[in-house]
């Protein structure tokens, strides 16, 4: 697919398919937001108005307040390309972020999805 088509996609109108496949599966909405909000560093408030305003997924993450550092961890293949090799960087957000609902819907816990440290 075009990036440039990808970037001009409202994350609204593809933020239900998200929601549906976390569903289908078991999880919630909520968990959803929660994957949202880590990597973006938006707060729930904050993504509630970006979906209302129609942000597209460029203005979404280049806007996006604290991208989580922690990004960088998620590994593995998305749409066959290997998510840690995308060179495009708004690209590379936007599979991080079908990799994290990919990872929801395939029953991983939210720890690991969260790529939070074990505690010790």
């Amino acid at each position: 697919m075009n990036n440039e088509r990808v970037y001009k996609m409202v994350v609204a109108k593809v933020y239900p398919f998200y929601v549906t496949k976390a569903e289908r599966k078991g999880r919630a909405k909520k968990e959803v937001d929660q994957i949202i909000c880590w990597l973006t560093g938006y707060n729930q408030k904050e993504l509630e108005a970006k979906l209302e305003q129609g942000t597209d997924f460029e203005s979404f993450f280049t806007q996006a307040p604290r991208p989580n550092p922690l990004r960088s961890l998620i590994r593995g293949v998305i749409c066959g390309v290997r998510v840690e090799e995308i060179q495009d960087p708004i690209m590379r957000e936007v599979r991080y972020l079908d990799k994290l609902v990919d990872e929801l819907a395939h029953g991983k816990s939210m720890d690991k999805i969260l790529r939070a440290e074990p505690q010790k």
